[in-house]
């Protein structure tokens, strides 16, 4: 028997018993597009998490600091020695101290960072409004500002940008000290702000200033360090080097790590529930299947009479399987991508509707549609697999005298 009379006999069912075809395909499509729905949706949080916490740049960097260690200090000397290490590209520093800030007649006190540009690069900021300061003497009054800082001032986003700052920053008094706190000695910086960026920033209360302020203010020893390698290649080696030297190193590309293989086991366990799913529509195709071959136990009878062998019926069977199978997971992708996209829409929707941002909360890599059709395909085989054998098992007598 020719391909193309298989194909054709197969595809018969949907003259035959439309009806019956058609909710065998719908239930294989629902329990595919529930695969295709909860894993979109995995991997979908998964970027916008990451997507929110990491840069190209951020991954390539490490994040130095002295640790538990009070003799170890991270100064002009540390960052020599450090750019010394074989696979480092740069090293930028940050100071971190309190400092209180002042807008109008309110004062609040907050943390201060000053970093320059390269740092905020290398630690993923991003902005909420406006933009970054550059290394220009003309943008050594420019401030960013973090969104919960804000609110301690009582102020929106807009109004912000129009707003003369000042700040007095403290410095512990290592010299003199009672009992287990320091005495702090501070400094008002003698110059105006103002802000032009607000960052990224969900609970803490903070600001970053250029980092040429804290050279004014003749502080010597860092904070904190990024380091950035040349390339992925060498992050281990060069964060080895950095701890034979002493110092604590972190770096963002464990977080990641970490987060990803929370996200594989998240995404798991939600393909687990559309499994279930397909595990009830494949009994139900079995089932069709099952039934189909009783109602054509004669027309098998009549076609071994005629000269079919036992491989044509075996294959017949199997194609017909096969084609529900194949188009159940094109209908299931097609109606898990319509259920995302109306999720999406809806969740939006309720955003815009709060004063949220719009988000998109699927995403489905083009290897996992490859894997859905092929794996829908399968799942049409085995289940056919059976029905195939005993139909081609009947004799063509038996087959015959069967009512």
């Amino acid at each position: 028997m020719l391909i193309t009379d298989i194909f054709r006999l197969s595809t018969r069912m949907f003259r035959t018993n439309r009806s019956r075809t058609i909710l065998t395909i719908l239930g294989i499509s629902i329990g595919i597009s529930a695969i295709l729905f909860l894993v979109s949706l995995g991997y979908g949080l998964q970027m916008l998490i990451l997507k929110q916490i990491t840069t190209s740049d951020a991954l390539l960097s490490l994040d130095v600091t002295t640790g538990d260690m009070s003799n170890l200090k991270l100064d002009n000397e540390a960052i020599t020695s450090i750019m010394g290490i074989t696979g480092v590209d740069k090293v930028s520093p940050s100071v971190a101290i309190q400092a209180q800030m002042t807008i109008g007649e309110i004062s609040s006190e907050l943390t201060a960072n000053f970093v320059d540009r390269e740092y905020l690069k290398l630690d993923g900021t991003t902005l909420k409004k406006g933009e970054f300061y550059g290394e220009a003497a003309s943008d050594k009054n420019k401030v960013l500002i973090s969104a919960p800082a804000l609110q301690l001032f009582n102020l929106d986003e807009n109004s912000i940008f129009d707003k003369t700052i000042n700040f007095t920053v403290f410095t512990a008094n290592e010299g003199e000290s009672t009992g287990e706190s320091m005495i702090r000695d501070y400094e008002k910086l003698d110059q105006d702000f103002k802000i032009i960026g607000i960052v990224s920033e969900e609970s803490l209360n903070y600001v970053y200033l250029p980092f040429a302020i804290s050279q004014d203010l003749k502080i010597a020893n860092y904070s904190k360090l990024k380091v950035k390698v040349k390339n992925d290649k060498d992050l281990n080696t060069v964060r080895s080097a950095i701890i034979d030297k002493g110092f604590a190193v972190s770096a963002l590309s464990d977080i990641i790590e970490q987060a990803n293989q929370i996200f594989s086991i998240v995404q798991i366990v939600l393909a687990s529930f559309g499994i279930v799913a397909l595990i009830v529509s494949a009994i139900g195709m079995f089932n069709t299947m099952t039934i189909a071959l009783l109602e054509r136990t004669q027309e098998i009878g009549i076609m071994k009479a005629l000269g079919a062998t036992s491989m044509d019926i075996w294959n017949m069977f199997l194609a017909e399987s096969i084609i529900i199978g194949f188009l159940g997971g094109l209908g299931g992708i097609i109606l898990g991508m319509l259920g995302g996209e109306l999720f999406n829409y809806g969740v939006n929707l309720l955003a815009g509707v709060l004063g949220g941002n719009k988000i998109d909360m699927f995403y489905t890599p083009y290897w996992f549609v490859m894997l859905i059709i092929i794996f829908s395909t399968i799942v049409g085989l085995v289940t056919g697999f059976y029905p195939a054998r005993r139909a081609a098992k009947i004799s063509a007598l038996e087959a015959l005298r069967y009512k």
